[in-house]
């Protein structure tokens, strides 16, 4: 790791530690989840190129089979029927709503990953609201009105989850086990495969790497994340609803992954911070949140092109180029004027 991601990641961990002291608990357990569901999506549009216009579904999907296993646990399969089964813990039910989320990544991935560019975009659309239609008719997901009143029983059977701060410090743990599998990831021989892909994927197929195989698992990895953030939030807010499966949640996590920049270690916590924020403390605006949001959009879009942190890495980086560039300049001329003196 570099030596000013590690400075960065201590200030950022210390804050992050003293934050519910500060602010309001749940607000900061909503910036986490969502933190973590754009970091996710950040893997794939930032680190392979893929733009997926779906990830609403495994975010959604992994909500609501955490918060059915956790409330009722009996299971539901299509054109079988119900298994009965008795509810699940809270940890037992996030990993299975993360593991469902892997799942169905799976499956969707291997419709979509053949595509590329605009046509693996509306694939995964397209299958996201196939999901969310079977969201609407399910009878587990209860429609509308959706799965309400998730209990937060004891996690492990010891940690008490009905502590606002205790649940923060739970969640702040589930997000840097996921955010370190996403850097781990990055930093990797396989992140550095996906960077070529990225880069350009011809060249990868000539060196022999099987691109799709490599696409897919990241595709996999992305959408595992993406449950886990959305099983912690559907335990958290103790509910899971159609807005989590809608298109518009996928238009979200896009926006935020643009406004922190894409391909950066801390830009999706940064977007999703920012975001979340203009939500809560500008909701007494009602819909003109949306306005402030695409004015946001645009001005990043023509004045930020890199995003907020992409803008401040690209910052520094021009200054250290430019230091090196005088130093050497220096080196050289000192070098020049030694060769160049008189000799008494």
């Amino acid at each position: 790791m570099k030596p000013i991601y590690l400075a960065v990641g201590v200030a950022v961990l210390a804050v992050l530690l003293a934050l519910p002291h500060f602010m309001y608990p749940v607000f900061l357990m909503k910036v986490l989840c969502f933190a973590l569901f754009a970091c996710a999506f950040n893997l794939l549009i930032g680190y392979v190129g893929l733009l997926s216009f779906g990830h609403a579904a495994y975010f959604g999907g992994g909500a609501y089979i955490a918060a059915h296993m956790i409330k009722v646990g009996t299971i539901y399969i299509p054109f079988v029927g119900t298994i009965a089964v008795p509810p699940v813990t809270p940890e037992i039910g996030i990993l299975l709503g993360t593991l469902f989320a892997g799942l169905l990544g799976f499956v969707f991935g291997s419709l979509a990953i053949r595509r590329q560019g605009i046509y693996f975009a509306m694939i995964t659309l397209a299958l996201a609201e196939m999901f969310f239609l079977f969201c609407v008719q399910a009878p587990f997901t209860h429609n509308e009105d959706g799965i309400q009143a998730v209990p937060r029983s004891p996690m492990f059977g010891v940690i008490d989850t009905t502590n606002e701060t205790t649940l923060y410090y739970i969640v702040l743990v589930i997000f840097l086990i996921g955010f370190g599998i996403v850097y781990r990831t990055v930093h990797s021989p396989f992140g550095q495969v996906l960077k070529a892909i990225r880069e350009n994927e011809p060249r990868a197929i000539s060196l022999g790497y099987n691109v799709d195989r490599y696409k897919l698992l990241a595709f996999v990895i992305s959408c595992t994340l993406a449950g886990l953030a959305g099983a912690t939030k559907a335990f958290v807010f103790r509910l899971a609803s159609l807005t989590d499966v809608m298109w518009q949640m996928s238009g979200e996590v896009v926006l935020m992954t643009l406004l922190g920049g894409i391909g950066t270690v801390f830009g999706p916590i940064a977007g999703a911070a920012l975001i979340v924020g203009m939500q809560n403390y500008l909701a007494t605006l009602g819909e003109w949140v949306l306005v402030i949001q695409g004015a946001i959009f645009v001005a990043c879009v023509m004045l930020f092109r890199r995003g907020i942190v992409g803008e401040i890495r690209e910052y520094f980086r021009v200054r250290r180029a430019a230091a090196a560039s005088k130093a050497a300049d220096e080196a050289a001329g000192a070098a020049t004027g030694k060769t160049t003196a008189p000799v008494a």
